[in-house]
């Protein structure tokens, strides 16, 4: 069997922590913030935690990169 690769979009978007929850940038802050409230623009610069549903499969493409 060939090895499973990473998935470089993957890797890029997403880091783990420790723990193994998966950390990643939050949507919606690339352009047009002009119109969003002072408030949700800073909470958008924070990194959030994805879903636990998610985990799992980011973790399984991410390969090698997941420990």
């Amino acid at each position: 069997m060939p090895k499973m690769k990473t998935h470089k979009g993957t890797k890029k978007r997403f880091r783990l922590t420790a723990k193994g929850k998966v950390k990643h940038r939050a949507a919606g802050t690339s352009h047009l913030a002009s119109r969003m409230s002072h408030k949700r623009k800073r909470n958008l610069r924070r990194t959030d935690t994805a879903d636990t549903v998610e985990t799992a499969k980011i973790r399984l493409v991410l390969g090698k990169h997941s420990s």
